[in-house]
């Protein structure tokens, strides 16, 4: 069998050249190096770090069959592989030397890694976290709507997305891949977070999408306050995030869960939210 050749490389526009198509070919599942790969090209390679972004491809007969990229100090993030692809991306990277603090991947993608990078380098592993993908189905307006409406932050509420952002990256328990300030400052340039306010204009819940790529948009940074949980707001802001990026044009609105919270996974299922597929990250150490 040809076990393919794995591209390595740190340029951008080269992974996009030979990748590209193949990320696109399956938009919802590749929705994360879709949107962190347009990230880089818009704001440049150290916008998730320090380290200079790392990329590769693999190539069998021709075609690519999966791909990786990794932002320092990040997690390696992976396309679907078969268990024998996952090995000998991992006793390559291995050969030369490389340290991952973890991957995040598709449940059993990201299972035949760790164990062969556990197997390779004699690290252990650890679950971090599994999550789900969903696609929106028909999108249904939560019941009963709470008082108040949507509006998109602008420049006036910067201060109040970087505590946001700060807060929720706590919560989500991932660490915060991107300095607050400047992903506040990307998403009011794009418009791309939504608040719930209530009707005396109190910022209560948000909700963020992602630039669309390849016809999808990703619902992203839902949250709410502590102090204002229980009451909504979170699925209003969802829903209207997502009917917004329908009406915009996206073909595909996507988002991830944890696992672990059963209220945000059902609350997404209520207003029309289909599960696609698990994917889990795991730690390194």
């Amino acid at each position: 069998m040809d076990t393919g050749t794995w591209h390595f490389t740190r340029s951008l526009d080269d992974f996009l050249t030979r990748a590209g198509a193949f990320l696109r070919s399956r938009p919802a599942l590749h929705t994360v190096p879709l949107t962190v790969t347009e990230t880089l090209r818009r704001y440049g390679p150290r916008v998730y770090g320090d380290g200079p972004p790392e990329f590769g491809v693999l190539d069998r007969d021709g075609l690519v069959e999966a791909a990786f990229f990794r932002t320092p100090p990040h997690w390696l993030n992976l396309t679907a592989l078969t268990a024998e692809d996952a090995d000998a991306l991992a006793a390559r990277l291995a050969a030369l030397g490389g340290r991952l603090p973890g991957v995040n991947a598709e449940r059993d993608t990201a299972a035949a890694f760790t164990e062969a990078w556990q197997r390779h380098t004699g690290v252990t592993a650890t679950p971090r976290q599994r999550q789900r993908l969903y696609r929106l189905g028909a999108l249904t307006a939560p019941g009963p709507v709470p008082p108040g409406g949507p509006r998109v932050a602008g420049v006036a509420d910067r201060e109040q997305l970087i505590r946001w952002h700060g807060e929720f990256s706590a919560a989500v328990g991932l660490g915060t891949v991107r300095d607050s300030a400047e992903w506040a400052d990307a998403r009011i340039e794009s418009g791309g977070i939504t608040f719930w306010e209530t009707p005396d204009g109190t910022p209560v819940a948000m909700a963020g999408t992602s630039p669309r790529v390849a016809g999808q948009v990703r619902v992203a940074a839902v949250y709410t306050p502590p102090r204002f949980r229980g009451r909504g707001y979170a699925g209003a802001v969802t829903a209207e995030v997502s009917r917004a990026a329908l009406a915009a044009g996206a073909k595909e609105v996507v988002l991830f869960t944890d696992l672990a919270n059963p209220t945000s996974n059902g609350l997404y299922q209520r207003i029309g939210y289909r599960p696609v597929a698990e994917f889990t990250v795991y730690d390194f150490s």
